[in-house]
């Protein structure tokens, strides 16, 4: 007969006695239970006592958490955080070095659980660290040069202290004073050399960005990008990406009159260049967190083009029209300008409506009006100048080729362009914020200052090459759009490591490849629509269903890693979630690392019964979706987050690495439930599985004899001689 579900058999560990096996009634009070363990060992004072996990967290078991406790669990009675607090707190003040460094050492371990935190930020915990902070390097200015090694080690545990204290979010980011601002900003560049000092000091600047506006001016006025980009130069990538971090959290909450000129201040000290040359193209592998971050800066460079995206063309404006002009001259070349045209004002309006036709707008008598819509707006226009000045040569030569061909043939470049430009900020996502999730960075737009510009003038090129592969005319333009969209998209996906071979990838993807392309997909999708098809897919369709369960059950049993966010992304802890081999419990716990490969139940130390699961939910109406984050709320994280509801306000939950993976949890956990698979992905394999099982049913094998047993396997030839080795 199964124990109580209330009862937990667990080991309890104390310092110099043989640890003691118990069986925990969750009913009862904790205090009681300590009390109990207490009376066990003759202890007095029970309530100066609190169980912890004896595992590598050292977590406190609270009221609130102690349903986590499962069977086989190893405990420890220790002192109760409010006296751990209080001792901390006065050891740190201690006037011996080594009695202060061993204090702060064991504060830097207990701030990461939320029970010791709580009791510590009661005790003005937070002040008391940053007044050391603000005078320790004063008071131990003498004892640096002596004992250097202690002074540094002293300054990473406080620090350390100090910001695993913050990220639980008792304590507003707005109570600090500029003098401690001051102090951490100093380090940047004063302990450049002491890497554990350097990391925290950059982890707290990017918080006070990202935390409160009052604090983004205070340290904006008091680190520079000419302070920060030394350490890009540097060698260790976890540096890099914490200073590339605080330049994005710099940038995203700059004003916005602010962010073009902190873009000039980037562009001067040529902060592209430097992060290509040590970053991207380092001896090195990228990791998630480094390539999370450069997406970060790609999306918010492209952002500063939001505003001429979405600002409109004033026909009224003469130096905006003088931009359609100078786009004019450089096409018809520079005899054809106005104080040398001759004749009446009538033959010269005659004259451009002419040439504005050639060029390719819709509107030839005011083509000012094409520049009205936005997106693209002004945008447009920009890089169709950038493209006529930076490109002169095949600018001219597409207008002129296509002035040349039939009205109905020639690929308009105004109206290409304008499209085009809408269609490229769509595809570079530009004005949205960036997600906390994604590490979709592309090399090739660190490779060059105007990189959107000229990755506009390759796939204008690209554009007009496509229409004349297609022999297309006006009535085909929106077909051409989709080709080109499709041929930039794929070479994308390849991730080109310069705009060069960006080119290079566009030119083995012609209209004729994508053709092929296309074929063979509409092949391997193709649907049969016939009456006794359509009965025959009925019939297994629900064969097909239970396999896609299976499978997705099966890889929950395998289980996944996933990201615990906070506002510092880069501190990120990882967390493993899996289901067990009966199907009827989520085994899930920290991690220090993600891990290689599966994690077994038992060092998962938390579980969940399947049937106290009440209900699953996705995106908007998750609890940890409804909470005001600095990037919560953007759309792709919205996406991939799902929560498990349970007992009465029980949550759990999940932020996918990416749609694959949401699609399996939330198709698995809707299985245990009893309810029907809606994702993409079982749609889409339920189409392929279903496609292939009827094709497979459908073939002829008449007179064909199938074996019971398969072919035995050949021996072995004499010698391998045959073989060629590629490498």
């Amino acid at each position: 007969m199964p124990p109580p579900a209330d009862i937990v058999k667990v080991a309890i560990e104390w310092p110099g006695a043989f640890p003691k096996l118990m069986e925990i009634d969750q009913k009862k009070p904790l205090s009681a239970i300590i009390k109990e363990v207490c009376d066990g060992w003759s202890l007095v004072n029970h309530e100066y006592y609190a169980l912890q996990h004896a595992d590598s967290s050292n977590f406190y078991i609270t009221e609130k958490n102690r349903n986590e406790i499962k069977n086989g669990a190893i405990l420890r009675l220790t002192t109760s955080p409010a006296q751990n607090a209080q001792q901390l707190h006065e050891r740190i003040q201690s006037s011996s070095m080594d009695a202060k460094l061993e204090a702060l050492k064991d504060l830097a371990s207990y701030s990461r659980d939320v029970t010791f935190a709580q009791e510590f930020i009661n005790l003005d915990g937070i002040s008391l660290l940053t007044q050391m902070v603000e005078s320790g390097t004063e008071r131990y200015q003498k004892l640096q040069k002596i004992m250097k090694p202690c002074f540094g080690d002293m300054l990473s545990f406080t620090l350390t202290a100090f910001v695993e204290l913050m990220d639980h979010g008792i304590v507003s980011w707005d109570t600090f004073s500029v003098a401690f601002i001051k102090k951490i900003a100093s380090y940047v560049n004063k302990f450049a050399s002491d890497i554990s000092i350097l990391q925290r000091s950059l982890a707290i600047l990017e918080s006070m960005v990202l935390n409160s506006h009052e604090l983004y001016q205070k340290v904006a006025q008091e680190i520079t990008i000419g302070q920060l980009i030394p350490h890009l130069q540097g060698t260790d990538q976890e540096i890099q990406t914490y200073t590339i971090a605080v330049i994005n959290a710099l940038f995203l909450k700059a004003p916005d009159d602010k962010r073009q000129e902190m873009a000039n201040i980037l562009a001067h000290k040529q902060l592209r260049g430097i992060i290509l040359a040590n970053v991207i193209r380092a001896q090195r592998a990228i990791n998630n967190e480094m390539a999370h971050q450069l997406y970060v800066l790609q999306v918010l460079t492209f952002n500063l083009l939001e505003d001429r995206m979405m600002t409109k063309m004033d026909p009224q404006d003469q130096a905006q029209r003088d931009i359609i002009f100078e786009l004019r001259r450089i096409a018809f070349d520079a005899e054809s300008e106005p104080n040398n045209i001759s004749g009446s004002i009538e033959k010269r309006k005659s004259m451009y409506t002419r040439d504005y036709k050639k060029l390719g707008f819709i509107n030839h008598v005011n083509p000012a009006m094409d520049f009205t819509q936005t997106p693209p707006g002004m945008l447009a226009l920009d890089n169709m100048l950038y493209f006529a000045k930076h490109h002169q040569d095949a600018y001219i030569r597409i207008v002129l080729e296509n002035s040349s061909r039939e009205d109905k043939h020639e690929c308009p470049f105004g109206r290409s362009s304008i499209e085009l430009t809408k269609m490229l900020c769509e595809i570079m996502k530009v004005g949205e914020l960036p997600s906390e999730t994604c590490n979709d960075f592309h090399p090739m737009f660190f490779t060059h200052d105007r990189s959107f510009e000229e990755f506009f003038c390759i796939c204008i090129q690209l554009l007009n090459k496509t229409w004349k592969e297609m022999r297309a005319t006006s009535e085909d333009f929106n077909k051409v759009m989709q080709v080109v969209k499709e041929q930039i998209m794929r070479a994308l996906t390849t991730k080109p490591s310069s705009l060069d071979q960006f080119k290079s990838k566009l030119q083995n993807l012609s209209y004729t490849e994508i053709l092929k392309i296309r074929q063979s997909e509409r092949m391997n999708q193709e649907d049969f629509q016939s009456r006794p098809i359509l009965e025959l897919k009925e019939k297994i369709q629900p064969e097909i269903l239970e396999l896609i369960k299976q499978q997705r059950l099966n890889r929950l049993v395998e289980g996944t890693c996933f990201r615990k966010l906070n506002s510092r992304r880069r501190q990120d802890k990882f967390w493993y979630c899996r289901l067990s081999p009966n199907h009827k419990v989520l085994h899930y716990g920290d991690l220090e690392e993600s891990p290689q490969g599966e994690v077994p139940h038992d060092s998962l130390q938390d579980k969940l019964p399947v049937a106290d699961i009440k209900a699953v939910v996705t995106g908007k109406d998750c609890p940890h979706m409804k909470e005001k984050g600095a990037l919560k709320q953007n759309k792709e994280v919205l996406e991939l987050a799902f929560s498990i509801l349970y007992d009465s306000n029980g949550q759990l939950n999940f932020i996918a690495p990416d749609k694959h993976e949401y699609c399996i949890w939330t198709d698995g956990l809707n299985a245990l439930l009893g309810k029907d698979m809606m994702s993409d992905l079982t749609r889409n394999d339920l189409d392929t599985l279903l496609s292939m099982e009827i094709k497979l049913r459908l073939l002829d094998l008449e007179n064909i004899q199938i074996p019971d047993a398969p072919p035995p396997i050949p021996k072995e030839p004499s010698n391998y001689d045959f073989v060629y080795d590629c490498n």
